[in-house]
């Protein structure tokens, strides 16, 4: 029947090529459906067709639905992702699957940071102290999804 047809979408049609990258390896390279990101505005979505963009990435869920429908989550802390012509680049400065988030690290990261915060030491970064009490936080966030 040709109206069955016409009412079938072609998966193809809603892919677009998505390369997930660290200075030191590729995590992530395949056709998906959908990006979404912790952008430091707020967190936005990525389908095909997009416009053309160029955001900064802050700590938070990277979300990709994959060509087949599965999902992947990652936990990331930063980076910045390109998208033009259907190919969207994600250069993160770390990022780890949901599914290798060592909690109890995770744990001991977020008490370093707070003890940190805590004791108002001279010398101590508290910019640098925050950031790493909020990337311990996000981990543990996704981890316990």
């Amino acid at each position: 029947m040709a109206g069955n047809n016409a009412n079938n979408t072609n998966n193809s049609d809603r892919l677009f090529k998505l390369e997930v990258i660290t200075p030191q390896k590729s995590v992530f390279s395949g056709d998906v459906e959908i990006l979404t990101a912790p952008g430091v505005s707020g967190s936005f979505q990525v389908l095909r067709s997009h416009a053309p963009l160029l955001a900064t990435i802050g700590i938070g869920e990277l979300r990709i639905m994959d060509q087949t429908g599965n999902e992947l989550v990652y936990s990331t802390s930063g980076g910045f992702v390109e998208v033009n012509h259907n190919v969207a680049s994600f250069l993160a400065d770390a990022i780890e699957p949901k599914s290798q988030i060592d909690v109890g690290r995770a744990r001991a990261a977020r008490e370093r940071a707070e003890e940190r915060l805590n004791k108002k030491e001279p010398g101590t970064d508290i910019a640098r102290a925050r950031a790493a009490l909020a990337r311990a936080i996000n981990r543990l966030r996704i981890a316990g999804k």
